[in-house]
């Protein structure tokens, strides 16, 4: 297989990901009062916006496209 079909692929089930699975993100808030610390960890999980799965699936399909032409 050619490099630019296997980046075609991969592009491909990247976009695919994006509308899907979830990024997690941890955020740490505290205070810290001489020797004392009191804090709060918050975690959440967001979904890639969904023009960046969009750009992934659409320059997937065009490697692919360009790499069955070149075969």
């Amino acid at each position: 297989m050619k490099s630019i079909t296997v980046i075609g692929m991969i592009l491909v089930v990247l976009g695919l990901l994006a509308f899907v699975v979830p990024v997690p993100q941890t955020e740490n808030h505290g205070v810290k009062i001489g020797d004392t610390k009191i804090g709060v960890q918050t975690q959440h999980s967001e979904r890639l916006p969904p023009g960046v799965g969009a750009v992934l699936l659409a320059g997937g399909v065009i490697a692919l496209v360009l790499g069955a032409r070149k075969a």
